[in-house]
């Protein structure tokens, strides 16, 4: 078993703290869905536990192994906000470079990638993209996941399949996901942490989301 944590983070931006008392953790086996409102800080703690971001001070180990950057050695992948797959390569490329070769036969089986495999990345709509996208960075070497906003562009229905597999994939990864579809979140997740005021709360109820603002009291 393999734990990430990220400890003591402080970010600032133009002189307003960001984050300012940060503890988070996520061990392979679990989904700890991260929750907070517009500007709260989640897609900065993804982007600082990545690597591609760097905030005024961090604590970043995984097995107390501490680590400058997530991403050296694959051990953390990242699916961003925006699309990251590059123009002009076939699907098929980029999920042989991506895709860990223990999980090439799962992937490769899977619907989409069999419709779109031999497409260009450009002939596909956003949503085809982004799907894509997500299933390659779950299926990839990295122990650790993280997913930002990863039901965009998603249907439902989809959702609910792409639940599904983070779920399957959890059992032998730790994925950390925010998504503005909160219940897609709470859904998925094995535990809950909200951002409130720059800091992480263990969230035990929707009470508690309520107490942190992140909820009003009618929802």
């Amino acid at each position: 078993m393999f734990k990430l944590t990220v400890d003591s983070v402080e970010l600032e931006f133009n002189g307003r703290k960001i984050l300012q008392d940060i503890y988070l953790d996520c061990s392979t086996g679990e989904v700890v869905g991260l929750l907070g409102r517009n500007g709260s800080g989640k897609s900065s703690l993804l982007k600082i536990i990545f690597g591609v971001l760097t905030p005024t001070h961090k604590y970043l180990s995984i097995n107390e192994d501490v680590l400058d950057k997530g991403y050296h050695k694959n051990r953390v992948a990242y699916l961003p906000q925006h699309n990251y797959l590059p123009k002009g390569i076939p699907v098929s490329s980029l999920a042989k470079m991506l895709v860990a070769t223990e999980y090439w036969n799962e992937f490769s089986n899977l619907e989409i990638y069999k419709i779109h495999h031999r497409k260009k990345t450009e002939q596909l709509s956003g949503g085809e993209l982004r799907q894509l996208g997500m299933l390659m960075i779950l299926y990839s070497r990295s122990y650790f996941i993280l997913l930002d906003e990863p039901f965009t562009h998603v249907t439902p229905i989809q959702a609910d399949y792409f639940k599904g597999i983070i779920n399957t994939v959890a059992k032998n990864k730790g994925i950390i996901v925010t998504d503005h579809q909160y219940r897609n979140i709470m859904d998925v997740s094995d535990r809950l942490i909200v951002i409130a005021d720059g800091c992480t709360k263990p969230i035990t109820s929707t009470e508690d989301l309520v107490t942190y603002n992140y909820l009003s009291g009618n929802n």
